[in-house]
C-alpha cells in the first residue's frame, strides 16, 4: 500500500508546541512530541510508524469516531502503527516524550 508523503493534518504544522522534526528524507521523518501536564492539542494523522516513549505517558486519545482510549506506556516501550492514524491527544499525567518515526513510503 502507498502512503501519502503529505498529511491532511499535520500535528507539525497544527501543533509545532508539541511536535517537532528531528530529521527528514524522502522515506522517513522523526518527530519529537512532548507535552506538558494537562496539555491537549487537536485533532491531527500520523503516517504509519513506530513510536519511542523516552519517559512515562499516560496519554488520552479521542478517535474521529469520538471513542476515547487511554493510554498508558512505561519509558523504553515502543508502539507500532502499521496504518496512517488520525485522533486528538491530551496529557492526563505528569510531562511525557516520545520519538516517533514515520514511513513516509
Amino acid at each position: 500500500m502507498a502512503v501519502a508523503t503529505k498529511l491532511e493534518r499535520d500535528p507539525v504544522e497544527l501543533d509545532p508546541k508539541h511536535y517537532t522534526v528531528e530529521a527528514e528524507n524522502d522515506d522517513i521523518r522523526i518527530v519529537r512530541i512532548r507535552y506538558g501536564p494537562n496539555e491537549g492539542s487537536v485533532m491531527h494523522q500520523h503516517r504509519p510508524g513506530v513510536g519511542v516513549f523516552l519517559t512515562d505517558a499516560n496519554v488520552t486519545f479521542t478517535w474521529p469516531d469520538g471513542k476515547v482510549e487511554q493510554v498508558t506506556a512505561k519509558r523504553g516501550e515502543v508502539m507500532k502503527f502499521d496504518e496512517a492514524w488520525e485522533h486528538n491527544s491530551s496529557n492526563a499525567g505528569d510531562s511525557f516524550e516520545v520519538i516517533y518515526v514515520e514511513l513516509k513510503r
